[in-house]
């Protein structure tokens, strides 16, 4: 299922090296990835999943939770895997002011550091609110947005089920980069079916490129 359409069109109105919404769509690869975690249960499962099928996905993760689950992120960064800055605390960015967004950024950023080395990681913020102000911002820190074109809506799934059946109606294009979340069972569940299908049609899987400027 698309996500916020008129939104997502004006968006891709802008260049790569500012907002992302897309992959490449000659080929047959996808983008998986997962927001919110890592989680002590979830994470896990879906890492074993993807270094079963060798595939390699992207991980925006919060702040706080690689805090207290650094092993995780540290294996999310060992499998081949992107590790991405989805803020320090996952609050509403739209309520705050563009220092403290930055601020929530940066934060994470340090956190991240203390995984993988790298000073700074690909955004994408909570919500996937992107102000003008806070995209300026950006802009001039010469930081591209990952943002998506494809929602999974798997945080509004029932279960799995359910996300299987959605995602095999209106399945993802080439391209498309795949919001998903792995601090539910959701998405595990319904990947665990999926993937040897779509494998199996040909598709393949890539993470997204860091943030190496």
């Amino acid at each position: 299922m698309k996500y916020a359409p008129k939104k997502h069109h004006l968006l891709g109105l802008l260049p790569d090296a500012w907002v992302q919404t897309h992959g490449p769509r000659s080929g047959a690869c996808r983008y998986l990835t997962f927001d919110d975690g890592p989680h002590p249960e979830h994470t896990p499962q879906l890492l074993d999943l993807l270094r079963r099928h060798g595939l390699r996905a992207s991980f925006f993760v919060v702040g706080q939770r690689v805090e207290r689950h650094p092993d995780i992120a540290r294996r999310i960064v060992d499998e081949g895997h992107l590790l991405g800055n989805h803020s320090h605390c996952h609050t509403q960015f739209g309520q705050m002011d563009l220092a403290t967004q930055v601020s929530e950024i940066a934060q994470a950023d340090r956190v991240l550091q203390g995984v993988d080395g790298c000073p700074r990681h690909r955004v994408r913020t909570p919500q996937g609110h992107l102000s003008w102000s806070l995209l300026r911002h950006f802009a001039r820190e010469r930081r591209s947005v990952a943002y998506w074109c494809y929602d999974s809506l798997d945080y509004r799934a029932s279960d799995a089920a359910t996300l299987v059946e959605r995602l095999g109606h209106q399945p993802p294009r080439a391209g498309d980069i795949v919001l998903m979340h792995d601090d539910s069972q959701h998405a595990v569940d319904a990947l665990e079916q999926l993937l040897p299908q779509w494998l199996a049609a040909g598709w393949t899987f890539d993470a997204l490129a860091q943030d190496r400027a």
